[in-house]
């Protein structure tokens, strides 16, 4: 019986071996307080893995996930329910480790086979979220990871009413690396949109489309240059910029000539950037050219 027992002891942290809860999120960490903006916080991943979820949990029934999480959430709450959720086009799942290491898993509670956690009392401290494939093993697919404090389901923070950094760019995708010639690098846009940039950020001003205008995949590099994009135009542009942190940063008249906008990452990391070239006043669509240097405006 003691045998027996001792066995049973050992064998119960094998389930989650192979699910790394200390490695931060392979696509990024942040810390959010209750109360944070832009809400919902958003983050483009790959869903899906090579590992059955069941390793966090017997009746953890979420598809297949990676060993390390895709994102981690440091959050200090104030009461209200904490919203995580994913949005895909395949049938997507969540696995989610509380600072308490109590496992939550979902597969469809967000609608149209999108996953949705839901704390309702929240605890201070990490959260470790895997964004995983139902029914498909060792395939990837983007998906976008939401976080909030307002959204009852992932379709609501899919709706359309704010840029979706997980659709397709309208004119086109670049592979830069530090270093890239011709500097600077362009690309003819037409901008403008029907949604008003302050739904990513009060800061962020402008009519943008949903989809992404242009992405540029960055590799950095050791020269110590930063990344600048900025916008020419007849029109009063303005530019809203996912970074490949996740964050938003917009701009609105920092470009050369009064009404261009520019945006500077002076240490640029490596990751994707997706651009939204928007125009000040609700209205037609303007011609324009997105330019991305290392150099500056133009």
């Amino acid at each position: 019986m003691a045998a027996a027992a001792a066995v049973t002891l050992m064998a119960a942290p094998a389930y989650a071996q192979n699910l790394n809860t200390g490695a931060a999120g392979s696509f990024g960490q942040v810390r959010l307080s209750a109360g944070f903006t832009p809400d919902p916080h958003q983050v483009t991943v790959s869903a899906g893995g090579t590992i059955e979820s069941t390793r966090a949990s017997d009746d953890c029934n979420a598809g297949y996930v990676t060993a390390r999480p895709q994102f981690s959430l440091r959050y200090r709450p104030d009461g209200r329910p904490l919203y995580i959720g994913a949005t895909s086009d395949v049938d997507s799942t969540l696995v989610v480790r509380t600072p308490s290491g109590q496992w939550i898993c979902d597969d469809d509670s967000g609608g149209s086979l999108n996953p949705l956690v839901t704390v309702n009392e929240p605890a201070r401290g990490r959260y470790q979220i895997w964004v995983g494939r139902f029914g498909a093993q060792d395939e990837l697919s983007p998906a976008v990871l939401h976080i909030s404090e307002i959204a009852t389901s992932s379709d609501d923070t899919a709706s359309g009413d704010m840029p979706d950094y997980s659709l397709e760019p309208a004119y086109g995708v670049a592979d830069l690396a530090a270093g890239f010639t011709p500097d600077p690098h362009t690309s003819d846009i037409l901008a403008g949109g029907t949604i008003h940039a302050s739904a990513v950020g009060e800061n962020c001003t402008g009519w943008v489309a949903r989809a992404p205008d242009y992405r540029v995949n960055w590799t950095a590099g050791s020269n110590g240059l930063p990344l600048v994009f900025s916008v020419t135009s007849e029109a009063d542009t303005t530019l809203v910029i996912n970074d490949a942190e996740g964050n938003w940063v917009c701009d609105d008249d920092s470009g050369n000539g009064p009404l261009n906008p520019s945006v500077s990452f002076a240490t640029p990391v490596s990751g994707q950037y997706d651009v939204w070239v928007g125009t000040y006043a609700e209205g037609p669509t303007q011609p324009s050219v997105l330019n991305v240097s290392e150099i500056s405006s133009q």
